[in-house]
């Protein structure tokens, strides 16, 4: 995707001092880099790790409800959440 784009103001400030300081070497750079701080704070995308760490988390539970379902694993009830972690 391409876009041109013009920054001024407090913006464009943030740029040139991410330049100036040799944190990002072009505008570009600098985008990309606001772009996955952004997705960072909010969660927007996972990640591709994310991604396949969610899809093995997902396989295991799904073998475990299996063994739980067959009768090979079995759940004990917690009176308390201290009995849990006792």
């Amino acid at each position: 995707m391409n876009i041109s784009m013009r920054f001024e103001g407090y913006s464009a400030q943030i740029i040139a001092e991410a330049l100036r300081q040799g944190i990002v070497k072009t505008k570009a750079e600098a985008l990309r880099l606001g772009l996955l701080e952004l997705n960072d704070k909010y969660g927007l995308v996972a990640s591709d790790l994310e991604q396949r760490e969610l899809q093995q988390d997902i396989a295991e539970i799904a073998r475990m409800e299996k063994r739980i379902a067959s009768g090979k694993t079995k759940l004990h009830r917690a009176k308390s959440i201290d009995e849990i972690f006792a």
